[in-house]
């Protein structure tokens, strides 16, 4: 199926007047044939619009899963609903990757929690000893 109104530069959405510009313009005649018999007909044109939006959800489609026609198919009508690969990352595996990090993060933190948790205790208690040993040997001295 051709794309008629990327193949006239048109937009989905031009009124009649353009569309009969637009055919008036074209120098091919079978497309202009096509595009007479198609566009300028208000049920006909429905139809193709009603297609036109499904084949082009179909070209977005593949789009997002990487997949495009083989080079022998570039520049032909079997192309006109292809689109560039999307390379983006989807939602879902954007939101598995950040996950994994939150998990990493914490699993890190499990592993050294240990050790740094006996550490701060053994700290803890030596400040507090000499501190206490200190207060008690200014007692003495003072006393």
């Amino acid at each position: 199926m051709r794309d008629l109104y990327q193949r006239l530069t048109l937009s989905p959405s031009a009124n009649h007047q353009e569309i009969r510009s637009a055919v008036a313009r074209c120098p091919n005649s079978a497309l202009r044939q096509d595009a007479e018999a198609v566009l300028e007909i208000a049920e006909r044109r429905e139809a193709y619009d009603t297609l036109h939006d499904t084949v082009s959800d179909i070209g977005r489609l593949r789009a997002r899963l990487g997949l495009t026609h083989g080079a022998h198919w570039q520049g032909d009508v079997a192309n006109d609903f292809s689109l560039p690969p999307d390379n983006a990352i989807s939602r879902h595996d954007e939101l598995v990757d950040r996950v994994s990090h939150a998990v990493s993060l914490y699993n890190r933190w499990r592993r050294w929690r240990g050790p740094w948790l006996l550490i701060t205790v053994f700290a803890s208690g030596a400040a507090i000893g000499l501190a206490m040993g200190f207060a008690l040997a200014l007692g003495l001295a003072l006393g």
